[in-house]
């Protein structure tokens, strides 16, 4: 009995579940209509929607086999290498650009130094100061010194000192005098080219060897084809820079106007 007093005065709703349904099963009486079309009008919707998803998906799809064309995927490919290429000039430009500023900042910052001060040496490193600051601080004892140093009857031995020098560089002269002089040769080539094909080329060849001059050594020869069955003789010779030019040989040869047309050097 007093629990049952207790309860009571409690403000506790027990039947507030009976008295939720009774009202939704009004309400749902009361708007029956609505309350049943609602969940339709929502899954209409959601299938819509599904629906729409499928078709954007079979789209999407239908796109994909079509870009799996190979002439499509070949220049996407041939692109791709491209871009590649491009990324790696890019690269190198960029490194040699870095390289540049580097040195160009070295550079720089040894412009940038403070010039290092120059400090004057002690007189006693520098054995030429040590003697002009002995010179300056005791002129009156060097001057002693040397009033003590004067022979005033003279000495031979400046006397043979001389004659062995003279000696010497006169032996030196004549030994430079007597070493050969290194003789400045040349190596020539010459074409000869004869007038016609008719020319006598051995005839050619003994009036060109015929010039002589000192300095002047012939060689060895041969004939090579120009042309038309035309000929030219093809000599070489070794001449002493000093004593022979060319223009020597040139005038000398073109002399022999019955058999020789022209000639031409080769050094």
């Amino acid at each position: 009995m007093a629990s049952v007093d207790f309860l009571a005065k409690e403000k506790i709703w027990f039947d507030k579940p009976q008295y939720d349904e009774a009202e939704r099963r009004f309400y749902e009486h009361k708007n029956g209509g609505a309350v049943q079309t609602m969940p339709d009008v929502g899954a209409n919707a959601i299938l819509q929607d599904i629906a729409r998803a499928r078709e954007n998906i079979q789209k999407s799809l239908a796109g994909n086999a079509g870009s799996n064309n190979p002439a499509d995927q070949g220049e996407i490919i041939s692109r791709i290498k491209s871009l590649e290429l491009e990324n790696k000039s890019l690269h190198k430009v960029v490194d040699d650009l870095r390289a540049a500023l580097s040195r160009l900042e070295c550079r720089v910052a040894v412009l940038e130094k403070p010039p290092v001060p120059v400090t004057a040496a002690p007189p006693q490193s520098c054995t030429n100061g040590s003697a002009v600051q002995q010179k300056s601080s005791a002129p009156a004892k060097e001057d002693e010194e040397d009033d003590d140093d004067i022979d005033l009857f003279g000495s031979d031995e400046d006397e043979e000192a001389d004659k062995l020098k003279e000696q010497r560089l006169k032996e030196y002269a004549e030994k430079k005098a007597k070493k050969p002089a290194i003789i400045a040769k040349s190596s020539i080539l010459l074409d000869v080219k004869p007038w016609d094909d008719e020319t006598d080329m051995k005839k050619l060849e003994e009036c060109v060897r015929s010039v002589q001059a000192d300095g002047l050594l012939w060689g060895a020869s041969k004939l090579v084809p120009v042309g038309y069955g035309i000929k030219k003789l093809q000599i070489s010779c070794v001449v002493e820079d000093d004593k022979v030019g060319t223009d020597l040989l040139e005038e000398e040869i073109t002399k022999f106007e019955d058999f020789v047309s022209s000639a031409e050097f080769r050094l």
